[in-house]
């Protein structure tokens, strides 16, 4: 999860602001990776985490109709959650299981364990929920190093109980894995895993390998920015367009790196050739850009999350690939869906989420023309409401605003008229508010009101 990412990335690039010419190809690299199957989906997806430090969440019924009002098909726990299995059962909703790192040492010790651990979590719900992958622990390996000699025993005893239960080729088994594994990560081309990391990466990059399972990697360009400041230019993490003196240029391949994500990917896949395999697929677990931090982080803004978490959406389902993969586009989970409020400092940790815990949009992803993943958080479909909590004499000044010198259409809800009723003044001023806003066409700031307004996907007429 996010808190471990800036302890642990500790990654050195050089940055190459010469141009060659473009037309470089990467054929000096390029494996022959076979086109395996990720997680049963033929086309690249953007899933989110769904992290639970979260005051008043969401029940797991309300929050599988709003993943679906959001047209979010794919989700990672980082547990397997009954309640929310249960509730996931018989949608077409796509979800990766997790086993907590405080669980690795009974499930890598005990074949039993393992399949008991199936049985609960993956047998009692498959196939009515779609369980697609099964994630053992979270960067064990930096973050939990102790426990690295029992990952791999973890992992093949629970692929054993998926063979007994004979669902081993519906559902894969993986570790996330931080991007710190991984050192030299640019130029990609002179990638390699920590070898101090190899007696455990070798056997496990092999048994991926032969079960067709995907290599997990959780990358965050934010932190690789945060790390290299004044090396790596604010525009190529947040996959802004480059003019080609800008692009990042790997001398060896002369391939053009225009944003550090395909880097770190091309990464990991230069680092796996290294050790001589070439046929598994990155699957980024996590990737996201927090909208708010303390005086450390003055980067977190919801502007930057909303570019790069825009832009990434957009990047995967316009099939982009990277420049020495152009053939492949890893799929990637957003993180996080919700705000988790109850993460302790830095700030940062309560603000990687898209919505806040009322399922109301922290900011407006600008995705339109890429498909229907979260269409309703788009532009056609947002709404501005009165905010909870705030005082009736409050509400009153920003509702007459509205209504006079901000000159939204109110006579709906004059006595008598359709939308008067309830007579109160929140019904009234979210009614008034969210005149205004469409008025104004959703502009930035039309939805604020002296900090008394939020914008939502529930239209205040319907409430």
């Amino acid at each position: 999860m996010a808190n471990s990412k800036l302890t642990t990335l500790l990654i050195t690039i050089i940055f190459f602001s010469f141009t060659v010419p473009s037309t470089a190809k990467s054929s000096t690299l390029v494996p022959e990776i076979k086109q395996q199957s990720q997680q049963q989906d033929n086309e690249p997806f953007v899933g989110v985490n769904l992290g639970t430090d979260v005051s008043n969440l969401l029940s797991p019924t309300d929050l599988v109709s709003f993943l679906q009002v959001q047209k979010i098909s794919h989700i990672r726990l980082y547990d397997a959650n009954p309640d929310i299995l249960k509730a996931l059962a018989k949608t077409k909703i796509r979800v990766i299981i997790s086993v907590p790192n405080n669980q690795l040492l009974a499930i890598g010790s005990s074949n039993t364990t393992a399949a008991s651990w199936i049985g609960r979590n993956v047998v009692a719900y498959y196939p009515e929920t779609l369980i697609t992958d099964i994630a053992v622990g979270d960067e064990v390996l930096t973050t939990v190093p102790s426990v690295a000699p029992l990952l791999l025993p973890a992992i093949q005893s629970l692929f054993s109980a998926l063979v007994a239960a004979n669902l081993h080729s519906q559902i894969k088994v993986s570790t996330p894995h931080a991007a710190s594994i991984i050192l030299d990560t640019f130029p990609p081309s002179q990638a390699f895993f920590n070898q101090s990391l190899t007696s455990v990466i070798v056997p496990l990059l092999q048994f991926l390998s032969r079960t067709g399972s995907p290599l997990m990697m959780n990358l965050y360009p934010y932190y690789v920015f945060m790390e290299n400041k004044g090396v790596v230019p604010l525009d190529n993490s947040l996959f802004k367009p480059l003019t080609p003196s800008k692009e990042m240029v790997d001398p060896n391949t002369l391939l053009h790196y225009t944003n550090v994500l395909d880097a770190m990917i091309d990464a990991a896949y230069v680092s796996m050739k290294n050790l001589n395999v070439t046929d598994v697929v990155v699957l980024v677990t996590e990737s996201g850009w927090p909208s708010k931090g303390d005086s450390k982080e003055p980067y977190a803004t919801k502007d930057n999350a909303d570019t790069y978490n825009s832009n990434l959406i957009k990047h995967v389902l316009d099939h982009s690939g990277t420049p020495l993969h152009p053939e492949i586009t890893s799929s990637v989970y957003i993180y996080e869906l919700f705000n988790e409020d109850l993460r302790s400092p830095p700030v940062s940790e309560a603000n990687w989420g898209l919505f806040y815990s009322n399922a109301t949009p922290v900011y407006l992803l600008h995705v339109s023309g890429s498909g229907t993943f979260l269409a309703n958080d788009t532009t056609n479909q947002t709404y501005c409401i009165a905010m909870d909590g705030i005082d009736s004499k409050t509400l009153q000044a920003a509702l007459d605003w509205a209504c006079g010198p901000g000159r939204a259409n109110c006579s709906e809800i004059q006595p008598g008229e359709s939308c008067y009723q309830p007579n109160n003044v929140k019904s009234h001023a979210s009614y008034a508010f969210d005149s205004y806003y469409q008025k104004e066409g959703k502009a930035s700031g039309s939805c604020d009101f002296k900090g008394v307004a939020m914008i939502t996907t529930t239209d205040p007429i319907r409430r």
